[in-house]
């Protein structure tokens, strides 16, 4: 077997946000989400489903899928392959959006309905931790005072997820596994294979239930992602060399100047030695160090060099 890369906006739409995903999808933010018991997500609503012909058009190397929970809640889970810039502050301005545009004029805000912008990274974004998952909230800045729980963000970093097949004890460390490993499996692990709705993923994945249309649309989006990445990276080692050769010749630069400050500091020390001998007949050494700024070390070792 061999199964489209969930990563890939034509992969995550087809398993997440497509006709029929419904069942995956509850079950794959249950996991993530860490919903259970009374808590536990029963039913929702796919906003504007996405349509498996229509995804020709798309250029944009990022995806989303929004759905709104049985208790109103809304969700946006997304897929970021490229760290561009803006992305973090995309991410804000989506969920706040998603708040925002809710109501229409008029209406009351005690309508509003919570937001959840779940964010999975083919990238690091937070080098100060290990985790691969983190949720933000409104808290207060000194004491941790919750504000508000009506917009959070969460981000799935999937480099930091490390655990091989045989470590994988929940639910949720099975499903981010899927996201990050379905590419590259030539069949379905039987860890994988109980779990149901990961099962029911896997075959809205499977390339040999694809058309020759279906497939070369993925084969292209994965194509431009790699350029893409490709580019990204080439430009960054271009700039990691500009600011090398930038820093070596300002190191020159400084170099020479400390050089020039160092021949002029032993310029004026030959000239002031050269004064000092002259008035080690005329005056004491108290005097000389007033007159020619050297040390009281410096004209002893004039005077006993002068009596050899």
């Amino acid at each position: 077997m061999r199964f489209l890369d969930v990563k890939t906006d034509y992969a995550f739409k087809r398993v997440f946000g497509s006709e029929g995903s419904k069942p995956v999808l509850i079950s794959f933010l249950n996991a993530i989400l860490n919903y259970q018991g009374e808590y536990a997500i029963v039913d929702l609503t796919i906003v504007d489903p996405y349509q498996i012909p229509m995804l020709m058009g798309m250029k944009d190397t990022y995806v989303d899928v929004k759905a709104v929970l049985g208790n109103g809640k809304h969700v946006i889970i997304e897929m970021q392959v490229l760290n561009v810039a803006g992305f973090e502050k995309r991410i804000l301005h989506n969920a706040a959006k998603e708040y925002a545009t809710q109501l229409v004029k008029g209406e009351d805000y005690t309508l509003l309905n919570p937001v959840i912008a779940l964010t999975f990274t083919d990238f690091i974004m937070f080098e100060g931790s290990q985790e691969p998952i983190s949720r933000f909230r409104l808290i207060e800045r000194d004491r941790f005072i919750e504000y508000s729980d009506d917009v959070e963000l969460m981000f799935v970093e999937l480099p930091k997820f490390t655990l091989e097949l045989n470590a994988l004890d929940s639910i949720q460390d099975k499903w981010i596994f899927f996201v990050k490993n379905a590419g590259s499996l030539e069949y379905i692990p039987d860890t994988l294979a109980s779990v149901p709705s990961i099962n029911e993923a896997f075959s809205l994945i499977n390339e040999a239930a694809m058309s020759r249309e279906e497939l070369e649309i993925q084969f292209k989006r994965r194509d431009f992602i790699i350029l893409q990445r490709g580019s990204l990276k080439l430009a960054e080692e271009r700039g990691v060399e500009k600011g090398r050769e930038e820093g070596l010749e300002e190191g020159r630069e400084e170099g020479r100047e400390e050089g020039r400050e160092e021949g002029r500091k032993l310029g004026e020390l030959t000239k002031a030695l050269e004064v000092a001998s002259n008035l080690l007949d005329i005056l004491d050494d108290a005097s000389i160090v007033s007159m020619t700024g050297l040390n009281d070390e410096q004209v002893k070792l004039l005077r006993l060099a002068k009596k050899r």
